[in-house]
């Protein structure tokens, strides 16, 4: 055991977090689950959302078995929705080829859609103890300052140099507690932002804290100018139903249902051969702009109002007329969703 890891973990003893949701038992399942939320995600927001998807899946089975489009309604807001796919497709692979019960190698879980090294070894360490170290955000900026490691963490040289020492900190006995504590570290003290150095359980020897230069450590990614983009979404209403889509797997809000985009064609031509319907009023509002991490969308929502009885689109796999006082069908985006919430307001309607 390193005497870095001995005062870590002599100062998690005392501070360490144990009351998470995920944290009440060795349950690699729950473990699982929260690792994945909790990627890009922060605590305070996964809590509510791994609760009530643990209240509607509580085991893997459950998971395996349940539609993808209950899965997808369970994370909407979450964002990253190709976490939820990923997760949904790794359970199904649990059930189908490892007898429902979550892999103990490691290969075995890097193996699973939408896990990599870092997770694989944090679900391992946390739920079987097994010694691997790990490497998500937190670790590394806790690394990067204590070594003064320079670069962006997304260059494979400082990669390396990172993995490297994640490898050589990580103790052969309690490595369980040693993966928590320097998660903990890193959310709780080691912070992006007004870190509290002084309290810091390694903050005696740590080199970027010793020259004053905390703060430039890890190194940034560089910065690129973030393209608009631009999309119309018509909200085609009939009664008190609007018209969904459910959105290709890939790209985007992957398989999670949607207001239709326009693209390039007129809103006569559209209703005319998507819903053999004539549009009798037609209503612009508000541009509603959402960021995704490479790009700004800035979306023209139009309702299209429908006064002939439903068109010819039945419901079906990828299309649906949604009663707005219903439980939607599925996930939604989170635009979308906010659209959708404007509509029911505009139009009084309150949820059964």
């Amino acid at each position: 055991m390193t005497d870095f890891s001995d005062r870590l973990l002599e100062w998690f003893d005392t501070h360490g977090r144990r009351d998470l949701p995920w944290q009440q038992g060795n349950d690699a399942y729950r473990i699982w689950v929260s690792e994945i939320m909790l990627q890009q995600t922060q605590v305070s927001t996964v809590i509510p959302y791994f609760e009530r998807f643990l209240d509607r899946f509580p085991t893997v089975t459950a998971l395996a078995d349940a539609d993808l489009d209950e899965v997808l309604h369970h994370w909407s807001g979450l964002g990253y929705y190709a976490r939820a796919r990923n997760l949904h497709r790794a359970a199904r692979t649990i059930r189908d080829d490892h007898g429902g019960a979550f892999p103990a190698d490691i290969d075995d879980v890097i193996a699973l859609p939408g896990i990599g090294c870092s997770t694989a070894g944090a679900i391992l360490s946390l739920a079987l103890e097994q010694r691997h170290p790990i490497l998500d955000g937190n670790v590394k900026r806790v690394l990067a300052r204590h070594d003064a490691i320079g670069g962006w963490p997304g260059k494979l040289a400082v990669l390396k140099k990172l993995w490297e020492l994640a490898e050589s900190r990580t103790p052969e006995e309690r490595s369980a507690a040693y993966t928590q504590a320097i998660m903990d570290l890193g959310a709780t003290l080691c912070t992006r932002s007004s870190p509290a150095c002084d309290r810091c359980p390694v903050h005696v020897d740590c080199k970027a804290y010793a020259a004053g230069t905390v703060d430039d450590y890890p190194g940034r990614k560089p910065r690129k100018e973030k393209p608009l983009r631009q999309t119309t979404m018509l909200m085609a209403k009939s009664s008190e139903r609007v018209y969904l889509e459910r959105r290709p797997e890939a790209g985007i809000w992957g398989g999670l249902w949607s207001l239709p985009e326009l693209g390039d064609r007129r809103i006569e031509d559209w209703c005319k051969d998507k819903l053999g319907a004539a549009a009798t009023v037609t209503e612009s509002w508000q541009i509603l702009r959402h960021s995704f991490s490479h790009y700004d969308l800035d979306i023209q929502p139009i309702l299209v109002r429908i006064d002939s009885p439903l068109s010819r689109v039945a419901d079906s796999d990828n299309t649906t007329w949604y009663r707005l006082d219903e439980t939607p069908p599925g996930g939604i985006a989170a635009p979308v969703k906010k659209l959708i919430d404007q509509l029911k307001k505009s139009s009084n309607v309150t949820h059964n």
